[in-house]
């Protein structure tokens, strides 16, 4: 499931390519991974992200 999809690194996270950080792959839905540990992944809906992104955005 999770190595099929495209990951993208969070910009808050470290700044060298090679530190460990946060990634989001985003299709009909989202999965949110810690690199450290790429094959454990939150899945949030596509109302359920949207709505995260909202709430954090706030912050």
């Amino acid at each position: 499931m999770t190595c099929e999809r495209t990951w993208r690194k969070s910009s808050r996270s470290g700044g060298s390519g090679d530190s460990d950080c946060v990634e989001v792959s985003l299709a009909h839905d989202a999965l949110v991974r810690d690199s450290k540990n790429p094959a454990a992944a939150l899945t949030f809906s596509t109302n359920a992200w949207q709505a995260l992104i909202k709430e954090v955005g706030r912050l």
